[in-house]
């Protein structure tokens, strides 16, 4: 994963520990005082979503704690598409940039592609020039590399 895609998670991962688990802790004392478990709905909601929150917890901490960080800037890759790369195409008169990230960091609206989506899986290795072919919902589109950068 990117540096950014790994500092996104540790600051989810903060405020799910220090923020989401504490809140959530009062509304299941809160609930408990409100009398008889079995038929109390918020206590239910409660307990379910502390599951929810630790889970989440136990999944970041993982991901982090087996994830290798990859700086963008200290990437060399002769001018290769490569994980963490920011690839400027085009295709049909139009032009797009997209960062090739992780799944956990991929927003298109934003420019990042994940690396397992068929634009990211055709876009790896390839150099400016290139053109890829690749199956969208929307059909076969044709891109053509104009730039790699690592930023």
């Amino acid at each position: 994963m990117t540096k950014r895609g790994a500092e996104l998670l540790r600051a989810e991962l903060h405020k799910l520990k220090t923020v989401e688990r504490p809140a959530n802790a009062a509304a299941i004392a809160e609930a408990r005082a409100h009398g008889d478990l079995s038929e109390n709905a918020e206590y239910h909601a409660a307990r379910e979503r502390a599951g929810f929150i630790e889970g989440r917890i136990s999944e970041l901490e993982s991901k982090l704690g087996n994830a290798q960080i990859i700086d963008p800037k200290l990437l060399d890759a002769d001018g290769r598409a490569v994980f963490g790369a920011t690839v400027d195409v085009e295709s049909g008169g139009e032009a797009a940039t997209w960062q090739i990230v992780g799944e956990d960091e991929a927003d298109i609206k934003a420019g990042r592609i994940s690396v397992t989506s068929p634009i990211g899986r055709a876009l790896i290795g390839k150099e400016p020039g290139e053109v890829v072919e690749v199956q969208t919902p929307g059909g076969l589109k044709r891109y053509e590399i104009i730039d790699v950068r690592y930023e």
